[in-house]
């Protein structure tokens, strides 16, 4: 048996500490996933100011209190706190950030979660962040086979790895994962100066006359991944990025990497969020989850009306606007439609509206917590995803488990496993192409279309509920990421 690999998995946010996005969802899965595979996994984030220490169980660790962590011209203490995620199976050691000027102030990872405002001090925030990774490594005497950074918010750990602390960690190894290219930590020219990084990484991090965390990360990594073999190619066709990023992998391939979800976080078999149980062999009890949900949301109880649900954030990379266009059409088809939002957002006041003048038809909630979220998968017709990019998403795995079927616009990794149910070969979703509402209403339509046959309509949820989507799809390629990674030459 190979040897098992010691990993520092490095994200802003990972259930069930935070949840503001489905990446949170796509971590948890990977770190328990990865250590049942075997390899030591642990993890580390940020604590902001709306994680209970006390809910999560995170306790202080002695050698890692107030440790200096300069930002520019100061050093802040950072104290680097304990817990773990855990299923029946495995545990994975987390460790996680607190420190009253950048973090346990702010009540929201980017955004405040009650005004939906962008943190001004963001690139301050995060510089300390990386800082407080390499320290803790550094306190702990552990310099792991390979450190995991996710999206921008750790894309500084590559830069100082290979400049300020190149003996420490010579033998580590840097994994960047790309998680949005549209979303790559930009700021103002001067906050380089606060990284402290000597040159050439000082001038990485510039890039359009701005700050780009995301270029320093991608520059310094030793191997750059995305969270779909579909976003990689997608990524890789785009000019900007074969123009501008492509040469920065040095000749290394763009990994897209499947994603899968935890089957014991989402299974409406063990479900504790839910009280009747079903799964693909007697679905029965899904009508019961679909009652249960329109009480909850305050919509008639009525069996036979369909509901369409939305999750996540409405802005436009997810089809916000689409969306808001197109739920009037979508109520005068009969279908009830229930929208989660993770943060207020520019779209809040049209919603609202909307559900004022719609009363028992549409539920406009946010933020939704995540026993309403099991709910609302479990208890739904159809999921609606009419993204207008997304890498990989989680939701839509989620919720073919509880028989609620994707309607999905094809882009990214989002449709990696999809397969449309007007297919002669049968399928287990609806897909569209066009980022247009009336495409959007057209392939719900479709979809009526099929809910009218309840043989056919059953036909459909069995194959959604048998289709493969637990982690098992990542196992066996983030392993051999892993190990191809250890036998790179410098």
């Amino acid at each position: 048996m190979a040897k098992p690999l010691s990993v520092l998995l490095v994200t802003s946010e990972v259930y069930p500490f935070i949840k503001t996005s489905e990446d949170a969802d796509v971590w948890y899965a990977h770190a328990l996933g990865t250590r049942e595979v075997g390899h030591d996994i642990r993890v580390m984030m940020p604590k902001y100011g709306f994680i209970s220490e006390r809910k999560n169980r995170i306790h202080e660790i002695n050698r890692l209190r107030d440790i200096p962590i300069p930002v520019g011209d100061e050093k802040y203490p950072a104290t680097v706190k304990s817990s773990s995620i855990n299923n029946p199976r495995v545990k994975v050691q987390a460790y996680i950030t607190t420190n009253g000027n950048f973090l346990d102030a702010n009540k929201g990872i980017l955004h405040d979660i009650a005004t939906g405002k962008e943190f001004a001090n963001n690139d301050d925030r995060f510089i300390f962040f990386n800082r407080t990774v390499l320290e803790t490594c550094l306190l702990l005497g552990w310099f792991p086979d390979i450190i995991h950074c996710v999206g921008w918010q750790s894309a500084l750990i590559p830069a100082y790895i290979r400049t300020m602390y190149a003996q420490e960690f010579k033998k580590t190894k840097v994994l960047m994962t790309i998680t949005d290219f549209d979303d790559q930590g930009v700021f103002p020219l001067k906050s380089v100066e606060k990284t402290g990084l000597p040159e050439p990484a000082a001038s990485a991090l510039k890039y359009k006359n701005k700050m780009n965390f995301l270029r320093a990360g991608i520059m310094f990594a030793d191997r750059v991944s995305t969270t779909s073999p579909g976003y990689a190619a997608e990524l890789q066709a785009s000019k900007e990025f074969k123009d501008n990023w492509l040469p920065l992998l040095q000749k290394r391939p763009l990994a897209g990497i499947p994603h899968g979800i935890d089957m014991m976080q989402w299974s409406p078999k063990l479900d504790a969020v839910l009280r009747a149980k079903f799964d693909s062999s007697d679905p029965s009890n899904k009508s019961k989850q679909h009652e249960t949900l329109q009480k909850l949301a305050g919509l008639k109880v009525d069996a036979s009306t369909p509901i369409a649900a939305f999750v996540g954030p409405l802005d436009e990379a997810h089809g916000g606007s689409v969306l808001l266009k197109s739920i009037p059409d979508i109520l005068k088809l009969g279908v009830q439609v229930i929208v989660c939002a993770d943060l207020p957002n520019d779209h809040r006041k049209e919603f609202d509206a909307l559900a004022k003048k719609n009363g028992q038809m549409l539920c406009y909630k946010h933020p939704a917590d995540e026993e309403f979220l099991h709910h609302v998968l479990a208890g739904s017709t159809m999921l609606l995803k009419p993204s207008k990019s997304e890498a990989s998403g989680q939701y839509q795995r989620v919720a073919m488990v509880y028989g609620t079927i994707p309607v999905v616009r094809v882009t990214g990794g989002i449709a990696e496993g999809l397969v449309d149910a007007d297919d002669k070969s049968g399928g287990n979703a609806f897909l569209f192409k066009k980022y247009d509402a009336a495409e959007l209403l057209k392939t719900i339509k479709r979809a009526l279309a099929a809910h009218a046959s309840q043989e056919r309509w059953g036909s459909i949820v069995t194959r959604a509920m048998t289709t493969p989507v637990g982690w098992a799809l990542s196992a066996q390629p983030y392993d051999e990421l892993y190990r191809n990674l250890m036998k790179d030459k410098e």
